[in-house]
């Protein structure tokens, strides 16, 4: 399983993201050709290497061109809901901008409709968030791991005036989440980057690994006692006695107040939205009423929209999420020729032993359709043809 490990000893912003995800080998013409999606226009992206305490990064830098107007966060969500991005990066956009937006509402005791993201502001931060988030699908990690972000203390001046360090929204967008005391006057941490790192990552140690790449994101300051930069380290994570292991979210609720073909319908989606598995289990509920229990297992970033999908799209007013580790076998796809056909298995191994073969279903239904032939000859047929091709017996 291939780990991102985000070491943030000096801190995270939504540009040093983007640098980072360029330095680990994310080609950045392939982030503005997503970005192009956007109505949005007006700026650039430019991309060059620099140095932090002769550390050397990519430095990708938001460049605004002429006058840009003013969006409120309700203009932002729509204009994403309606982009054509693909859904898992318009839900995981739309839910960093939510966060950010409310916290920012928190802030102000203003409503979320009211919040405005001002001039350069608002395309910094729509490009960061979705750049950030289109960088990460093309990188193509499955678990990402954030240090404690490091806060700052002192005053700084923004668009509403003076204001304490950490920024408030910043403080309120880490609630929950683990923090320690930079021991610096300078914002390491900026509200874009807490959202981004609080959407996308569970918080804690260097996981187990073994280094493949490792890249920089530079930052916008000059910093006495520290590179302001952005670390990150890809991995594949050990595996543990033959096992390969992970980490995921489980999310769960309890409905007695949906029809079956809701339930059905919201399976499918939750799937299409990103979730690993999808499960429905019959239970007896409060006041003799029978009802359902809904668990979802999803990557730890992909945890907060599928649970907002939950909220917005079922009966349910609340679930439940807790994060725990996961064993699991090792996998290879691989095709096996047989007498109906090409077919599709998964190989499944104990570390480098192989245990079985699996075919997949849904290749041995197109089978069984086309050639007229029951499903269970179908499988058993492929199935013995993969134990042959493979080494495998009977």
């Amino acid at each position: 399983m291939s780990i991102l490990y985000l070491d943030t000893f000096s801190g995270i912003s939504g540009d040093m993201m983007l640098g980072l995800l360029v330095d680990l080998g994310v080609d950045l013409s392939l982030i503005e050709t997503e970005l192009a999606k956007l109505p949005v226009s007006g700026y650039k992206l430019d991309q060059r290497p620099e140095k932090r305490h002769s550390i050397g990064g990519t430095r990708v830098e938001v460049v605004c061109e002429g006058h840009q107007p003013a969006r409120t966060w309700s203009e932002i969500d729509t204009m994403l809901a309606e982009s054509s991005l693909a859904e898992p990066l318009r839900n995981q956009a739309r839910s960093i901008f939510r966060s950010l937006g409310e916290a920012e509402a928190k802030v102000h005791l203003v409503a979320l409709d009211e919040v405005h993201f001002h001039e350069v502001g608002a395309v910094d931060a729509i490009v960061d968030i979705v750049g950030s988030v289109i960088g990460l699908h093309l990188l193509g990690v499955e678990e990402i791991t954030c240090t404690p972000l490091p806060l700052s203390s002192g005053m700084i001046r923004g668009s509403h005036g003076a204001m304490p360090l950490p920024a408030p929204a910043t403080l309120q967008l880490l609630q929950g989440k683990p923090v320690r005391n930079a021991n610096c006057d300078r914002e390491l941490v900026t509200p874009t980057g807490a959202a981004i790192a609080a959407e996308i990552a569970s918080f804690g140690n260097m996981p187990e690994l073994t280094i493949e790449r490792i890249g920089y994101g530079v930052g916008g300051w000059d910093l006495e006692d520290r590179p302001n930069l952005l670390r990150g380290i890809i991995g594949t994570a050990n595996a543990a006695d033959g096992f390969e292991q992970d980490t995921v979210t489980v999310i769960e609720t309890h409905i007695d107040d949906s029809s079956a073909e809701w339930l059905g319908a919201l399976t499918e989606r939750l799937l299409s939205a990103g979730a690993l598995d999808v499960g429905l289990t019959p239970l007896q509920m409060k006041k003799n009423r029978p009802g359902t229990c809904l668990t979802v297992v999803a990557q730890p970033q992909q945890a907060k929209p599928l649970a907002q999908l939950i909220l917005r799209e079922s009966s349910a007013i609340g679930v439940r999420l807790h994060e725990t580790r996961r064993l699991k076998l090792r996998r290879e796809a691989a095709t096996v020729q047989t007498a109906f056909g090409e077919a599709a298995v998964k190989l499944i191994y104990e570390g480098s032993k192989l245990l079985r073969i699996t075919p997949e279903h849904d290749r041995c239904q197109e089978l069984a359709t086309a050639r007229n032939r029951p499903l269970p000859e179908i499988h058993r047929t492929i199935t013995t043809a993969a134990n042959r091709q493979f080494g495998l017996e009977d």
